[in-house]
């Protein structure tokens, strides 16, 4: 029974870990704006993580620089299974405007899989909120296939 109860409390309430791998920090106020009362993501259960290790979902913004990389891929390992991984823009699927730099390592999928691509450049919020809802169903697909 407790561990039911557990398992609804974790399906309705997805923790968000938000990555920044360079961006210019326009997905990142976008994101922001969508935790701010207009917007309240929280209301549908959203609630930012302050640590890799209580995430649910990640969400990463801006293209995959060099520095950034390494940084990345570590705190993925940190992220407790099943997890969504969630991208914000444009940048991390294909570099965008920083696509060709000598320290942009874009895109994100030569490194890890992503389950959901918000696109834009900069994103609207009702996408994020779109995004992450989409993100929930695939983390509760991903969580009833663990406990068969």
């Amino acid at each position: 029974m407790i561990k039911k109860a557990i398992a609804n409390s974790m399906q309705k309430s997805p923790w968000l870990y938000h990555v920044n791998t360079g961006s210019c920090n326009g997905c990142d106020i976008e994101l922001v704006a969508c935790l701010t009362p207009r917007y309240d993501v929280e209301r549908f259960g959203f609630k930012l993580a302050g640590s890799p290790r209580h995430a649910d979902i990640v969400v990463v913004s801006g293209p995959i620089t060099s520095q950034s990389k390494e940084r990345l891929l570590r705190t993925l390992e940190q992220v407790p299974e099943p997890y969504c991984i969630v991208t914000l823009g444009s940048c991390p699927q294909s570099g965008n405007v920083f696509k060709g730099s000598y320290s942009v390592e874009a895109p994100i999928d030569k490194f890890c899989h992503v389950d959901v691509a918000i696109a834009g450049c900069t994103v609207k919020p009702e996408a994020v909120i779109a995004g992450l809802y989409k993100a929930t169903e695939i983390l509760k697909k991903k969580r009833e296939a663990m406990n068969k």
